[in-house]
């Protein structure tokens, strides 16, 4: 009968290190983010989304700069690039050349890359402050329904069932239209823009509080919650010091998952006219003004829908191979 295979422990393999005259390797333990961090290495494509979606940030922070050393300014008109007869861009490719590398509108010739610049800016801010109003509110809804239970849960959980059975595209459109242009002292796209990251992180929470009141539901029997509801822990301390860091990673999955929905959201407001207005530079109002003349220059519509894809494709990559990389078995 073959004898049973023992594995050598830690502690026998120090020992024999030491009897041999080798110095024992201390033992480095690793925090669940370092652990993570490891496994998101090894995904490529989430890799190369999240050094997508860094570009695309440094691309919205220094817009200005950019546009100074590339382009010309985004509300400039450049009638010698258009053609007076048929009121298209000179040439070929929408007016592509040395001095306008995305070419240039039709009938006012304003620069193509100076506005997919600046829209990038006006996509992604709507969109990150959007996610963070949604996940700040979810969160805080989620994990009181999920730990205190009864009727607090019952009256949370309704109404999020009827955020989330609500038609949002048309209840945003129907209010940013009579938003006035002034709030508070507030004037131009900058009153749309906190109107637009207002209502989409609105209609968005109930989304983050189903995940967060559900993992609350789980964490809320754990033995560390016991042991620190058996010391005297208050209600405060167990939600914000022993529930909410463990749902940090859940949080931040679904947060990175939000964002490009948002993108997407901005831009279908944009291009339906309920978004920001002229001459401040957006994705779908360019989509939108591309509709016309998408036949005599379809590089105007091409540009700045490939500028939505290709945020939209990273931030989903990035997000999946965070997802992997937080909660590998529940990514298989």
């Amino acid at each position: 009968m073959t004898a049973p295979m023992h594995d050598t422990s830690a502690a026998e393999t120090a020992a024999v290190d030491v009897a041999a005259g080798v110095p024992a390797k201390a033992i480095e333990g690793r925090s669940p983010w370092r652990i993570a961090w490891v496994r998101l290495k090894r995904d490529k494509l989430a890799l190369a989304g999240g050094i997508v979606v860094l570009l695309l940030i440094l691309v919205a922070i220094f817009a200005p700069l950019i546009v100074d050393l590339l382009g010309h300014p985004p509300n400039e008109f450049h009638e010698d690039q258009i053609d007076p007869l048929f009121g298209t861009p000179k040439g070929s490719w929408g007016g592509i050349n040395s001095d306008f590398v995305f070419g240039v509108e039709p009938v006012n010739g304003r620069d193509v890359f100076s506005r997919v610049v600046y829209g990038a800016r006006v996509s992604l801010l709507v969109a990150f402050f959007a996610a963070v109003v949604a996940v700040a509110v979810g969160t805080v809804f989620g994990i009181i329904a999920g730990y205190f239970g009864g009727w607090i849960d019952a009256i949370i959980s309704r109404v999020m069932d009827i955020l989330l059975a609500f038609p949002q595209l048309l209840f945003i459109i129907a209010l940013v239209s009579v938003v006035p242009n002034s709030i508070w002292g507030f004037t131009g796209s900058g009153v749309r823009m906190g109107v637009l990251i207002v209502v989409i992180g609105f209609f968005g929470w109930p989304y983050v509080g189903r995940i967060v009141r559900g993992q609350t539901l789980s964490l809320r029997e754990r033995e560390y919650v016991e042991a620190a509801r058996s010391l005297g822990a208050g209600r405060g301390y167990i939600l914000f010091r022993e529930l909410l860091p463990n749902l940090v990673a859940p949080i931040t999955v679904y947060a990175t998952l939000m964002i490009p929905t948002n993108v997407l959201t901005e831009a279908a407001l944009s291009f339906l006219g309920a978004g920001v207005k002229q001459p401040t530079s957006s994705w779908g109002q360019m989509l939108s003004a591309a509709v016309n003349t998408y036949e005599s220059d379809p590089m105007f519509m091409i540009i700045p829908g490939v500028a939505i894809f290709l945020t939209v494709l990273a931030f989903n990559l990035f997000g999946d191979g965070v997802r992997d990389a937080l909660d590998p078995k529940g990514s298989r």
